[in-house]
């Protein structure tokens, strides 16, 4: 029986036929209208006086549901920026977060992640994003924000606005919520600066997103870049760090709970792996010990040599016991593959005016 998220995913792309799916998409058709009118005006009347920081401030977001890269981006811009002296605050909202947690349990999987990562940069999770840039300011001394997911933070000025993009699915089926992926207008796209391509495949022909990209908006910087596999971390023993040709060969248990499952995947298959167990839950899912547990256990009995998660649900799992057989967590990073200088130029040009 799947789940109605499943149902609503295939509903929309199509792939339930029938009147019934016609009759329900005609529905979410109707809503879709109310909230782009919705959409629109709140964007319009929080964007005539934004509330300034006194800090530069650099959004990273998206114009879709589910995971286009933002983490990896975040985590490329503390680096280059770090290493230019900046002081560097991360402003998230931590979805799905456990506000009776202490430390990075309470934080959320995708910010616990960013502070585990980057230990010199604050992470700050907080709704009121305005409220998370004054105390960074005012406590931690940060002269540059990021907002993580941040497309939608409309009552912010934004020094610089990267949108990321799924190459292999840019737009979804170009409709809003809830008929479609679309979280605001494609003409939205007109306040990016720069669109960063992400999960470019080789010999892919992007010869039509950027024609589309540069009929929306002509003056952004258009960059190009891949999640490459770095190495493979225990999520029990971080200082087990094992290279990507350890488990070439070899049948794996894979589990994740993230917005594109199937990128992730690709990637194992990519490194000579054998998926024998791939397990799906839903983005940001916590995991409980008896999940874990069920997840070695089926491992052992269909003989796998190995569990393989990412590194966002290996965070979630840290606090689990150890399930028997070894958990490991693939290490990815951001690798700019065309106009690179031009990117860092344009981050870098925010400290010279």
């Amino acid at each position: 029986m799947p789940s109605s998220k499943e149902y609503l995913y295939k509903l929309v792309t199509g792939k339930i036929k029938g009147p019934l799916a016609a009759f329900l998409r005609g529905f979410l058709f109707m809503l879709s209208l109310i909230y782009d009118l919705v959409v629109v005006i709140l964007a319009f009347v929080y964007r005539i006086k934004p509330f300034r920081l006194n800090a530069r401030v650099i959004s990273v977001g998206n114009i879709t549901l589910g995971g286009t890269g933002k983490t990896t981006l975040v985590e490329y811009l503390c680096a280059k920026l770090s290493s230019s002296g900046k002081r560097i605050a991360i402003l998230t909202r931590g979805y799905k977060r456990d506000a009776s947690g202490e430390g990075l349990a309470g934080m959320g999987d995708e910010p616990a992640m960013l502070q585990k990562e980057l230990p010199q940069v604050h992470v700050l999770v907080d709704k009121d994003r305005v409220r998370a840039g004054i105390k960074a300011i005012k406590e931690h001394g940060a002269d540059t924000l990021l907002l993580d997911d941040g497309m939608q933070q409309w009552r912010i000025f934004k020094d610089l606005e990267i949108v990321t993009i799924d190459a292999a699915c840019p737009f979804g089926n170009y409709r809003l919520l809830p008929a479609g992926f679309l979280r605001e207008p494609l003409s939205a796209l007109r306040r990016a600066d720069i669109f960063l391509l992400t999960r470019i495949a080789p010999e892919q022909d992007t010869e039509g997103l950027y024609a589309r990209l540069r009929g929306i908006n002509p003056r952004a910087l258009i960059v190009e870049s891949r999640h490459e596999p770095v190495s493979f971390t225990n999520t029990h023993n971080p200082d087990e760090v094992l290279n990507l040709s350890s488990f070439r060969g070899k049948h794996a248990a894979v589990f994740s709970g993230i917005g594109n499952p199937q990128g992730f995947e690709d990637c194992l298959c990519s490194l000579g792996i054998n998926i024998g167990m791939p397990i799906r839950f839903s983005d940001h899912h916590d995991y409980t010990q008896n999940e874990l547990d069920g997840i070695a256990g089926e491992a052992v009995k269909n003989k796998l040599e190995v569990i393989i998660t990412t590194r966002k649900d290996a965070v979630k799992i840290a606090r689990l016991e150890n399930a028997g057989l070894p958990v490991f967590a693939l290490d990815i990073k951001l690798n700019i593959i065309k106009n690179e200088a031009e990117f860092n130029r344009r981050l870098l040009s925010l400290y010279s005016l």
